[in-house]
């Protein structure tokens, strides 16, 4: 498995340019919001799981966290929280019941890779994605990768 560098060196790549950076800064963690939101309602199969609170949201974090962990015990531990925050909010929001999160989830997460799109062209690069899936998970730990090393935590 590639180290948490290698992954960022590569991501890096094509994610140069200011305004580039600037957008990812925005996108990378609100896309990463969402996609927890659109799963948020998703019904689950097993009632006993609902009932327990438990969702596809949830579960599907558990493997995307632990690769984060698998990269390095500060990733992990900063995306387990950034994730505790996210999940936080959709509780507050659900409880508030003016819109579905789904609804909220699909059209900020179209607004946002609109503007990741927007960001590559002005890049002049095809998003890494492109080239491998697993960069949809390194977007957001490459941005907590800079947070880490301004807050002088090794990675």
């Amino acid at each position: 498995m590639k180290t948490a560098q290698q992954w960022f060196n590569e991501y890096a790549v094509s994610h140069q340019h200011p305004t580039n950076k600037l957008i990812h800064w925005l996108a990378v963690p609100t896309i990463y919001a969402t996609v927890i939101g659109l799963l948020w309602q998703i019904p689950m199969p097993i009632a006993s799981l609902a009932e327990q609170g438990i969702n596809w949201a949830l579960l599907l974090l558990m493997p995307a966290l632990l690769f984060y962990f698998l990269l390095a015990f500060s990733l992990g531990l900063g995306m387990t929280i950034f994730s505790a925050a996210v999940v936080t909010l959709i509780r507050m929001l659900e409880q508030q019941s003016v819109i579905d999160i789904w609804q909220l989830s699909l059209l900020v997460f179209i607004v946002m890779w609109v503007l990741q799109f927007v960001g590559h062209k002005i890049e002049g690069k095809k998003p890494s994605f492109f080239q491998d899936l697993a960069f949809l998970l390194i977007g957001p730990a490459w941005l907590l990768g800079f947070v880490l090393k301004r807050l002088h935590i090794r990675y």
